[in-house]
Order: structure tokens, then sequence, then C-alpha cells
């Protein structure tokens, strides 16, 4: 009787039901995660900067990845995207990967602000790398840290054993069938070039007493963007919300000054704030055409004198970076003079001047002020750097501390009481005392506001940009005529070009290798057609079965 059970109930296999689901399906629930949602992460990444200046490409020039995880130890193949640290993560090693590899996702460190002297500079030095050098064909992005991700960097580091590590031929096939994985995707399109691209620059004015036209000019200069390897974490503290803090807060001490005739000056003052300051200065560049070329009259013609700010809070010394030393008595020579003067009388050091010559064979000016220069308008640059080739100026590490507030609070003193006292002709009294001092909590609260953004040139193209706004509001609360301009690169031959995908969704799914499913496969193939033959011949496996049971009962 009961085998009639067992036919009817293989007929009804045969019939009905899958019968292999009742063997398949359990083999599949034991070999899935226990939780199905820790299978799978996701993560914020940044992609590498990519843009073309003056026809040549730099950084980053792919975006999508659908490869399998490995870590720096593990990977050979450009079906790999290597996970690694940043701090492990040298300029050889990279030159590597970029070169074998098929992508790469750099974790930074967990506390940015608390790197010691040789983690940061380990990171600028990398950086510096990766920004300068020639492009890079596959994706790079770089991730915040998270303890996810910190498992999954532990995970392919100990998964993944290569064939010179494995003791024997067998162990590494072993190791290759049984370890764990992880398919890193970013389900982006390629990055294409940006449409509509509008680069501003503000610019206002304080107008002196007497005949406009035939009053002296000196013009006050800043960019306002920054940069960095990632443009999404380009937060620029020193470089340069630093300067256009400085630029503010001088435009609100001198605002006071001129709104009333008894204090008013013989000496115009305009404010300038450039977009595309990191790319090669070109709003500096676009509006000195505009001014100097156009058919209309400058308010820059025959300035007396260009001051630059960049890079104001990195340390307590001031340096003056000119392309030309300016000659005795003329007004850099006597605001050089005066800033001597001023440092000396609140303490601080001196103000050292930097001479460098332009340099037209290089890709990029050294400062912004040699924009000015190349028009033959005496500028110089205000800098807390003795050498603009400091990688201070282009690191995703240059964010806002406290001390820096204090340090920009002191050259801010001393700069805009250098400036009185020159357009004043005073050397003795101190013109900004009491009411009218330097207000620490003003510089504190644009040096933070700029600081917290990332302000990379390439984020700032679109022509309501919040942040421009926000500056042409602060710049009309001090100066008269606020004035817009834009920047936009010619369609045929653009003097830069910016692609989207800074920022995209990193999707990490945990799997097994490849090869686990080749003999996953040919496992349950095999394992089915077993269970196939026995079905199908039921009654003689029931036979052997039987006899082999009645032996062992007589035995």
């Amino acid at each position: 009787m009961w085998l009639e059970e067992c036919d009817s109930f293989a007929e009804l296999c045969r019939g009905y039901l899958p019968y292999y689901l009742l063997i398949v399906l359990p083999i599949f629930i034991i070999i899935s995660p226990v939780n199905p949602v820790a299978a799978s992460h996701e993560f914020p990444v940044y992609r590498m900067h990519q843009y073309d200046l003056h026809g040549v490409p730099h950084g980053c020039r792919s975006a999508p990845i659908s490869l399998e995880a490995r870590s720096l130890t593990g990977w050979s193949t450009s079906r790999h995207c290597v996970v690694a640290k940043a701090l492990d993560v040298t300029s050889s090693v990279f030159k590597s990967i970029k070169s074998k590899a098929g992508a790469l996702v750099i974790v930074l460190p967990e506390k940015m602000n608390e790197l010691t002297a040789e983690e940061r500079e380990h990171i600028i030095n990398l950086e510096a790398y990766m920004m300068y050098e020639s492009e890079t064909m596959i994706p790079v992005y770089f991730a915040l840290w998270h303890p996810d991700l910190q498992t999954i960097l532990d995970d392919i580091a100990d998964g993944f054993i290569t064939d010179e590590k494995a003791g024997s031929a067998a162990e590494a096939m072993y190791n290759s069938i049984s370890a764990s994985g992880y398919q890193v995707v970013v389900a982006t399109g390629q990055a294409l070039p940006k449409t509509d691209v509008k680069v501003a620059t503000l610019y206002g004015k304080l107008t002196g007493t007497g005949a406009e036209e035939k009053l002296p000019t000196i013009a006050i200069v800043t960019h306002y963007d920054s940069a960095g390897v990632a443009p999404e974490l380009s937060f620029g503290a020193d470089s340069n919300a630093s300067g256009i803090a400085m630029l503010l807060e001088i435009a609100r001490l001198f605002s006071a000054l001129y709104s009333t005739g008894r204090s008013r000056p013989q000496y115009n003052l305009v404010f300038i704030a450039t977009g595309a300051g990191k790319l090669n200065y070109q709003g500096s560049k676009k509006w000195l055409e505009d001014q100097l070329d156009g058919l209309e009259g400058s308010i820059i013609q025959d300035a007396a004198y260009v001051i630059c700010l960049d890079t104001v809070s990195a340390s307590d010394n001031l340096f003056m970076h000119v392309s030309k030393p300016p000659k005795e008595n003329s007004s850099g020579s006597l605001f050089h003079k005066e800033l001597m003067i001023v440092s000396k009388s609140l303490n601080t050091n001196n103000v050292t001047i930097v001479h460098k010559k332009i340099n037209l064979a290089e890709e990029t000016l050294a400062w912004e002020h040699e924009r000015y220069s190349i028009r033959r308008l005496p500028a110089a640059t205000l800098s807390t750097l003795e050498n603009h080739e400091n990688p201070i100026r282009t690191t995703i590490l240059d964010i806002a501390n406290h001390e820096q507030v204090d340090t920009l609070y002191k050259h801010t003193q001393v700069v805009s009481e250098a400036l009185a006292r020159h357009i004043y002709n005073l050397s003795s009294s101190q013109i900004f005392a009491g009411p009218l001092d330097v207000s620490k909590e003003s510089l504190s609260l644009w040096f933070n506001y700029f600081a917290s953004q990332p302000r990379a040139a390439s984020l700032l193209t679109d022509k309501y940009n919040l942040l421009v706004g926000t500056l042409k509001e602060a710049m009309a609360r001090y100066l008269g005529d606020i004035k817009v301009t834009f920047h936009i690169p010619d369609k045929r031959d653009p003097e830069f070009v910016f692609y989207d995908v800074a920022k995209a969704t990193l999707n990490v799914y945990s799997v097994k290798p490849a090869v686990f499913d080749l003999f996953l496969t040919i496992g349950i193939v095999l394992y089915l057609g077993i269970l196939y033959m026995i079905v199908h011949n039921f009654s003689h496996v029931y036979s052997l079965a039987t006899k082999l049971s009645a032996k062992n009962k007589t035995s």
C-alpha cells in the first residue's frame, strides 16, 4: 500500500507540480542572507572633478560603475572596482589603478578635521597628483566614512585570498568559490558637457567726493569659488571664503565713511567678486575685456591700484605678491608702507613683498592680480601664502576651523586700516576704532556661510544661483549700483567646459563571485539529474532499497 502511495505521489509530481521546486527553493533559502536588507547598501559619493580648460581635458572622464569590489591587494583586472581608504592610496598606487582597474572608490577618513600633520600631507599630495596629472579615464568617486562602508572595506580586505597568499591551487580555487563579495553599482549616465553655463562676476562702487571721473580709483578684488579634487567636497575655507569675507567687511567699513560728505575721501573704491577664479581667473579676464575693450566707459580704466585678496586666513604671515615691484611713491609703494606701519602698530608680522614675473607659457596664472597686470594696471595680491603652488589652495581639506576667524580678523584690521590711511593720507591716527572697528562677528558670519557649502565653479553656473544671489544682496547693503555680468563660454571654441554628474548614489550589493554561480549551477544540474532519474525509476529504486533493507535484517 505504501508503494502505491509513492507511485501516486510521483505521478502527481510528473503531471502537476514542478517537483524540483521542492528541492531548489530550500537551497536558495539556505544560501540567501538572513537579513536581505543587509545585502544592499546605499552611500552618497562625489565624483572626481571633470572640466576642459583651453581645450585641455582635466580629471575623471567616466561616471557609471557596475563592477565587483576589490581591495588594494585583491584587484587584478579592469572587471574590478577598487575600494580603498584615502590614507592607503599613494600617487603610484593611483597611477597603477587608473591604467588597469575598472573604477576607484576612495573612502575619506572618519574625522577630517582631526587628521595628523602626516595624514593631511598624504591626502593633499595625493589630491594634487590626481588634479594635475593627465586625465583619468576610469570613474573615480569619493565617499565619506560610514560604519557600513567600513564593514565592506574589512570584508573585501579579508574575503579575497590571491594566488600568492594561497597555500595551493586547490586552496586558491576553494577560496575563490567560497568567498563572499560585493557588487559596486553607480547607476548614472555618462557625464555630459553642461549647457547654458553662466559664470557671474559682481561689482559695486563707492564714489568719492569731487568729479567722479577725475578721481583716482582703487579696486578690491577677490574670487568667490573654491577648488578641490571633488567639486561637491570643495568648501574652500581659506581659499577663498576668507577673501570674500574680508572684501565684504572692508566694504561695510568704508560704506560708513563714504555715507557722509564730511568723511568721504577723494578716492573711488570698486569692489569686485569674480567667478571661476580657480579656472585661470576667467571671471576677471572676461570682466576686464568688457570694461577695457567695450565701447562704454570703464570704471577701472585708470585705476591707481588693484588689490586682490586670496587665502588670507591660513597663517599669521601676510605677503604682497606683485608681478613688478611698485615704483617709489606710487600707490602700490605707499600702500605697502602703510601695511608695514599698521602691522607693527597692531603687533602683527610684517608684510613681505614677493616678486614673481608673469609666465605666459604656463597653462594657468599664479595669482589673480596677474590678470590686471597683463592689462597694464598696477596690481598686487595679498595672501598668507608665500608660494602660489601651495596645495592648500586646491584641496578638500580646506575646511573651516575657529582659529581661522581670529587670523582673518587680524589681517582684516591691517588691510582696512592701511587702505584708509592711504586714501586719507593719514599716518598716525587710527581710523577704524571703537564703533567703527572691524567686526569679528560679521567676519565670522560671512566666513562660515561661504565655507559651509561647496563652491566649485561648475556648481555655480546657473543664472539664479542662491549663493550668487546672497552675495549680491550683501554687497548691495554697502555699495551703490551693484551689477552682475555673466561670462558665457563661446559655443564654437569655449575657454572652459564643465560636466555634470558631480554627485551620485553608490549601491553596494552582497554577492558571491561569478565562479560560485558556475559551480552552483553545475551542482544543481547534477542534483536535479539524479533526482529526475530516481523519480522516473522509482520502482527500481524501491526494489533495490527493499533488497538492501532485507539483507541488513538477515545479517
